[in-house]
């Protein structure tokens, strides 16, 4: 789709066309496994349905668009998409990456391709110069989340990005906390862009689904390889959903960001809360940075109690009516939970408290209710902590 149209066109537009047997200016579900050749080899763009699905097809170029790239691909899962960006690398190639990360990465990234001769260095990369002390001839990757989960720490995406390209180093940027709405790894320097489709995108809490997006063609063509001889790809009908859902995107995300404002504040002066972690307060560390890469800074936060209690923390986890306990964030819905027994149980205690995420941590994921009732929950919950 033409550059020149603004995000918010983009979403319901870009890499969608009414279909052109019925004019349906829905994109259809093609239901099929398979596609009728009328000769051998002689089809009309389509075989089969891990290698290319028609409705696969324009929610791929639709968030190709949505991050300025020129290539989208789009798999099972977040996870799914995690590991196929790691099979581009080598036995005994090195990846750099931030220390405060959900924990399925964490997971993936030591209980699988440490098995592998693969080696992970999980350093605090608020001051990205860090980076530099870990570089060897070895290091072939920089893997950052920013706003990173759940300590909403902010990397810095365009020095990570020059550090990278002097080293010669893949630089991808998980950018399922901002969403494309929020923030452009590409536009800042990425090589490549991750998503949990599941969380912002989708935005319904109705499907599970895994992006990438890039601008290099050799890498998008080893990508695409991976995808269908691996064959971790969605079908039809969670494509159909998240193109429904990225429709809605904009303005999801300006409601998210407007309670998250909201919500952060008035955390920030309870009487029983300790520290909040939101990108958004000028108090924060990388505040500046999170403004100058940031259109706003979004609905997911983190908060501790005064009195550190975990049995506090509990009590407040399973006291909300309105902020449900559960896995995942990025829906409609609030949701409220505790990583260190949750999101983050696959990553050692020793690891976790290293990067903040103490066993009181709470970490909220702020949906498009009324502000009014999302308040008057936390607050109920508050009282009886």
């Amino acid at each position: 789709m033409n550059s020149k149209y603004k995000f918010e066109t983009k979403t319901i537009h870009a890499g969608i066309s009414p279909d052109p047997t019925t004019g349906a200016i829905m994109t259809p579900i093609y239901q099929t496994s398979t596609f009728v050749q009328s000769a051998p080899g002689d089809h009309k763009g389509y075989e089969y349905s891990r290698t290319q699905n028609p409705t696969r097809t324009p929610l791929q170029k639709n968030i190709a668009a949505l991050e300025n790239a020129k290539h989208g691909l789009v798999f099972a899962s977040g996870m799914a998409a995690t590991d196929a960006i790691i099979k581009l690398l080598m036995p005994g190639d090195e990846v750099i990456c931030t220390n405060d990360l959900y924990g399925g990465t964490y997971r993936i990234f030591t209980k699988i391709f440490e098995n592998y001769g693969l080696k992970f260095h999980f350093i605090k990369m608020e001051n990205v110069q860090d980076v530099l002390k870990y570089i060897t001839p070895k290091t072939k990757m920089l893997w950052i989340e920013t706003p990173t989960n759940p300590m909403l720490n902010v990397v810095d995406i365009a020095g990570a990005a020059l550090i990278a390209k002097k080293h010669q180093l893949k630089l991808v940027v998980d950018n399922t906390f901002a969403s494309p709405y929020l923030q452009n790894p590409m536009n800042l320097g990425a090589d490549m862009v991750l998503h949990s489709v599941t969380k912002y995108m989708g935005g319904h809490s109705d499907v599970v689904m895994g992006a990438i997006a890039l601008n290099d063609d050799e890498t998008a063509e080893r990508l695409a390889f991976i995808q269908n001889s691996c064959g971790a790809v969605p079908g039809p009908m969670d494509c159909f959903l998240v193109l429904r859902g990225i429709k809605t995107l904009h303005l999801r995300m300006q409601r998210h960001c407007e309670n998250g404002r909201a919500i952060a504040e008035f955390l920030a002066s309870h009487p029983k809360v300790n520290k909040v972690f939101w990108p958004g307060f000028p108090s924060h560390p990388n505040h500046d940075i999170a403004k100058s890469q940031m259109r706003d800074f979004g609905g997911m936060m983190s908060f501790t109690l005064k009195d550190d209690c975990i049995e506090n923390a509990k009590k407040l986890l399973s006291a909300t009516k309105l902020f449900s306990l559960a896995e995942s964030l990025g829906g409609v819905e609030s949701l409220i939970g505790h990583p260190a027994s949750m999101t983050h149980a696959s990553i050692p205690r020793t690891e976790r408290e290293k990067a903040g995420v103490s066993d009181s941590l709470i970490r909220l994921s702020v949906g498009i209710e009324n502000i009014h009732d999302l308040i008057d929950d936390l607050n109920f919950a508050l009282k009886i902590c």
